[in-house]
């Protein structure tokens, strides 16, 4: 494994660890309410983090989180450069992750199937 990609994917466990605890327990914003951090992905060049992330919401809950997370990436991202020890933070980037919905569903499938 190349030294870099090492570092990358530290990098990317620190942002997600840190963006768990401010995202419970700093951000203010009611449309955020309990998500969860499935993965964070860190370009080469460390600018840009994707967030992956999931709800236990409705679609209308998903789209207010998704506003909600969107609104609040500037606070996030300077609350991140506080806690990190990176030249620069990366933008931040939340993408709604549909795999678990999508493991829930094949779940029932198999299910249905077997009975």
């Amino acid at each position: 494994m190349p030294k870099d990609y090492c570092r990358t994917m530290r990098i990317a466990d620190q942002i997600q660890r840190e963006l768990a605890d401010l995202i419970r327990n700093e951000l203010k914003d009611r449309r955020v309410g309990m998500i969860t951090l499935t993965d964070v992905e860190v370009s080469q060049d460390y600018a840009h983090a994707k967030i992956f992330y999931t709800t236990l919401g409705n679609e209308e809950d998903d789209f207010l989180t998704d506003k909600g997370l969107k609104h609040a990436t500037g606070f996030l991202r300077s609350q991140l450069s506080h806690r990190l020890t990176l030249r620069t933070v990366p933008q931040l980037h939340f993408i709604y992750d549909e795999s678990v919905e999508r493991g829930i569903h094949l779940s029932q499938l198999i299910d249905k199937a077997v009975e």
